[in-house]
């Protein structure tokens, strides 16, 4: 078994909703294909006469719905997820019947609305998200490249290997490796992971808190928007924000414990619906399940006056939940349905709030075991292809999930714990295998199908 080389920003990344497979990733393949253009030589770029997106999987099924057309038209107009803003994705549009002029060396292509294709569901690529793109000189293709979204805005390609990183300082490959460098080295989590980091980036202690905190800023940032803003979501749905009433509602109770879960339901719902906006949210560990962490970060800061650095050791330790669900299971939707996306996330919640609070790791681990198991075979059945029902409401449902799993863990005997995290990730990742295609991701059955 491999040691887990992810890098804490690789997993907390920052950029537009509302799917971090469908918008990240696909942004990401299109940036990297503007870039290879860019790098052709001059007479090949002068033969170019058209360009093509093929859409596989769960991107062919709900890529609509999620903006998957408006980001893939994004990177191969040269803009990043982490540096394009809402303003710049709110003006692109696909479906320009004129088209869309792309940027090809000192000349320009034109990008017609036929020219990205809602391709096959069922296909033989390794991975269900799917994205072919060919540069074509008539009917000869002068560049093509296959890459895979495989969830969380992690990308991957034909040929793709692992990038080459420094080796992590304590190794570990699943959550009883983990323990046990803990055990023999005497460390906190947060210490071990800070170690790791160091060693896996070349970063130095202080630029990783300066980025720690930048991720947990931003994450406030979301909660704060959201909180304040009324009107309906984007889409054929018409839902309406629900954030800031919950806020004003929560504001207005008497101070009881009531009170608080509001309050953690207002700022999940608050991501959550920023993210549904195609706005700028951290994938924690997808854009999808963007609102869970950011929720309890938001009550324990706001709340409970915790400190920024009790935040922020613990964002590093709810990280290696993250790690270990991607590196052994999935975090994609469209792989092993909802309990990937928002079960990871309330798993690696229930850890951040174990670790902030003090608790020791075996409390923390349990605490994410315990609400990945109360996920486990969740769908993933967006209606109408759109992130927000009910991929919305799922967000609070597990911010709550996630303090009642830290409480359960706490109040218990470490020593009665008798499912471990690995073995709740190993049965996610088979209840994955057997979900019917219908219910990971592709809007084609559960509330999908029904509404």
């Amino acid at each position: 078994m491999t040691a887990i080389t992810t890098s804490v920003f690789e997993l907390l990344k920052i950029g537009p909703g509302p799917s971090s497979s469908h918008t990240i990733g696909p942004m990401k393949a299109g940036y990297d294909f503007y870039c290879l253009m860019q790098q052709l030589p001059e007479e090949q770029q002068a033969q170019a006469t058209g360009l093509k997106v093929h859409l596989f999987g769960s991107l062919a099924a709900t890529g609509k719905g999620h903006g998957t057309d408006r980001a893939v038209l994004a990177g191969l107009l040269g803009h990043q997820p982490e540096s394009c803003s809402p303003a710049i994705l709110d003006v692109i549009n696909p479906d320009n019947p004129d088209g869309n002029l792309l940027p090809l060396g000192r000349l320009k292509l034109l990008f017609k609305p036929a020219d990205m294709i809602w391709d096959n569901q069922q296909h033989n690529y390794p991975y269900s998200n799917t994205i072919v793109i060919r540069l074509y000189s008539r009917d000869n293709i002068l560049l093509e490249k296959e890459y895979y979204s495989v969830g969380g805005g992690f990308l991957q390609w034909k040929g793709w290997q692992e990038q080459q990183c420094g080796v992590p300082r304590y190794p570990y490959a699943n959550a009883e490796q983990l323990l046990k460098q803990l055990k023999k080295h005497r460390l906190r989590l947060d210490e071990l992971m800070l170690a790791n980091e160091i060693a896996i980036t070349g970063c130095s202690e202080r630029r990783i808190i300066e980025k720690l905190d930048y991720i947990i800023k931003v994450m406030q940032q979301s909660v704060e928007r959201g909180i304040v803003t009324e009107g309906f979501l984007p889409g054929p749905i018409g839902l309406h924000r629900k954030a800031a009433l919950l806020y004003q509602r929560a504001r207005a109770m008497p101070r009881t414990n009531d009170r608080m879960l509001v309050f953690l339901c207002a700022y999940a719902f608050a991501v959550a619906e920023e993210n549904a906006s195609g706005h700028i949210v951290v994938t924690a560990p997808t854009c999808g399940s963007a609102g869970v962490l950011p929720a309890v970060i938001q009550v324990l800061l706001k709340h409970q006056k915790l400190s920024l650095d009790a935040i922020r050791r613990a964002l590093l330790g709810a990280s290696a939940i993250g790690f270990i669900a991607k590196h052994n299971a999935s975090i994609s939707g469209a792989e092993v349905g909802c309990q990937g996306e928002i079960g990871v996330a309330s798993s690696m919640a229930a850890a951040l709030i174990a670790l902030a609070y003090g608790c020791d790791e075996r409390i923390a681990l349990n605490g994410a075991e315990i609400a990945l198991e109360h996920h486990l075979g969740m769908t993933c059945d967006p209606v109408k292809g759109y992130v927000q029902i009910p991929c919305i409401e799922r967000n609070a449902m597990a911010a709550v999930k996630a303090w009642t799993a830290y409480l359960i863990a706490k109040e218990g005997l470490p020593e009665w714990h008798k499912v471990g995290l690995d073995k709740a990730i190993e049965a996610m990742l088979q209840t994955g295998r057997d979900m019917k295609a219908e219910y990971r991701e592709t809007a084609l059955g559960g509330l999908a199908k029904v509404c």
